[in-house]
């Protein structure tokens, strides 16, 4: 059977990325450029600089996959592309120069689904993973349970109501004078403080086992700092970081582990920047050997955007004949699942 490359680009939040993947698990090249320093400055992601810098950055980026890979547009099979969700103004600079490196090499589009990159990751990591398998994804703008049920087919069976999981990361992070990226923070002052400090609450939604909520977290978090301040009382931010953690990390295994158990699944895996994290990575570790269920993460480098989770995604994409029209758009709040 012949190889397939696939040129895959990301743009959909603020990494302009490129990578060559081939057949769906070897990773040829992988270029990130980040645009955090700049985003720092302002404590988040500003979508008009990072378009912009999409701009400046996204043919560079994509010579360098190229070259890395050390392969020309003839060894190139198709273009995949993540169309959303996301920042409109910076999925459209991917967008739009993935159509027109696939029309002016007449290449296929293949459009990619930016949650099925994430949890495609995976399928680079251990090449051993193959559907039917549970995913907990989690990320800044995303907290899903998902069940694979096969290579492009998903079924979304919990989200968040309210905030993401990463999104509370980085409002806590804000709060307390951490800054931006909130959730690499947290993560390391949490090694210094004691998660069993103060008890904050893991919400649980009416009718919907399966949903998150992330909100009353950190509505609790910031009472629990306007209480000390009124008080005049000294806070011990590693303390209160590794408890409000835990909360989160227990909220998200012990929904994970209800699904794997009431669907019978053998295999979770988790993705997104979130699945980064340190706590969160050996509490579902510690839980699948406890139920006797294969755990599943990729490495740190494919947690956060990048394209070669694309390329990933892509290639059974392509294989199962997915393609892409010219009139392609760029779709911030697609829906897994959808086209």
């Amino acid at each position: 059977m012949k190889d397939i490359n696939i040129l895959a680009i990301e743009s959909s939040c603020d990494e302009t990325a490129a990578a060559v993947v081939r057949n769906g698990r070897e990773v040829l090249s992988n270029v990130i450029n980040t645009q955090i320093d700049i985003h720092t400055l302002y404590g988040g992601v500003v979508p008009e600089i990072a378009s912009r810098k999409h701009i400046e950055n996204i043919n560079p980026v994509i010579r360098k996959a190229l070259k890395d890979a050390n392969m020309t547009w003839d060894d190139i099979d198709a273009i995949g592309i993540t169309y959303g969700p996301g920042l409109v103004g910076a999925l459209l600079v991917g967008v739009a120069e993935a159509k027109a490196l696939a029309w002016a090499l007449k290449k296929p589009l293949v459009p990619v689904h930016h949650i099925e990159g994430h949890i495609s990751a995976n399928y680079i990591a251990d090449k051993t993973l193959e559907p039917p398998f549970a995913a907990l994804v989690v990320s800044g703008g995303h907290t899903h349970l998902v069940e694979v049920k096969d290579y492009g087919s998903y079924e979304i069976i919990g989200r968040t109501r309210d905030d993401a999981a990463g999104e509370a990361f980085d409002k806590v992070a804000r709060a307390v004078g951490l800054g931006y990226p909130g959730g690499p923070k947290i993560d390391k002052l949490s090694k210094e403080g004691n998660p069993d400090a103060i008890t904050f609450p893991v919400a649980h939604v009416n009718g919907s086992a399966y949903d998150f909520s992330f909100s009353g977290i950190k509505s609790a978090v910031l009472n629990y700092l306007n209480g000390a301040q009124m008080k005049n009382e000294e806070v011990n931010k590693a303390d209160l970081v590794a408890s409000f953690q835990k909360a989160v990390v227990s909220a998200l295994v012990d929904h994970s582990m209800m699904l794997v158990k009431e669907k019978g699944y053998k295999k979770l895996a988790i993705a997104g920047g979130v699945s980064a994290n340190s706590a969160l990575r050996a509490a579902c570790e510690e839980a699948c050997k406890e139920a006797g269920v294969e755990f599943f993460c990729p490495p740190l480098g494919l947690c956060t955007d990048n394209a070669a989770m694309i390329g990933a995604a892509a290639y059974y994409e392509y294989v199962n004949g997915t393609r892409g029209a010219w009139d392609l758009n760029a779709i911030p709040n697609l829906k897994l699942g959808e086209r």
